[in-house]
């Protein structure tokens, strides 16, 4: 099974100057943990939902801070990983899987040289091995 046949093409990025504060947005309103950074087309980085909690410490998690930064002012580029694990669309859905759980990452930017091409979650590897598990079970074996 290709990555190809599993990952999401539509894809929601930001670019490397937007403000942490906007990513945050994104990912709420489209319920993701991660978002690729591109610049015209190309992957540059991911930021996570991670990234940016660590990047923007509440007040209430310190309270001796005396100022806390605007997650406006901040880019994202300051917070992102750069150097972004990528797998191809020919590449296979077990080599996405066995990648992401040694790296423990939720998803990996799908490229096509440096072009990002799609994304594939751990939601997107669960509905292949649901696909897959149904391929393969007997009638028998699904009315347990």
């Amino acid at each position: 099974m290709q990555i190809v046949n599993w990952m999401k093409t539509e894809l929601r990025t930001i670019k490397p100057l937007d403000s942490i504060e906007h990513a945050r947005v994104l990912m709420e309103e489209h319920r993701i943990n991660q978002l690729p950074v591109v610049r015209e087309g190309h992957l540059v980085g991911i930021v996570t939902d991670r990234d940016l909690r660590d990047a923007y410490p509440s007040v209430l998690a310190d309270p001796m801070r005396k100022q806390t930064p605007d997650p406006h002012a901040v880019k994202v580029e300051s917070v992102m990983t750069t150097n972004v694990l990528t797998l191809t669309p020919a590449d296979s859905v077990v080599a996405a899987a066995s990648l992401m759980r040694r790296e423990r990452v939720g998803a990996v930017p799908i490229v096509d040289g440096k072009r990002l091409v799609g994304i594939l979650t751990r939601s997107d590897l669960l509905e292949a091995l649901v696909a897959c598990s149904a391929l393969t079970e007997s009638p028998r074996a699904s009315h347990r």
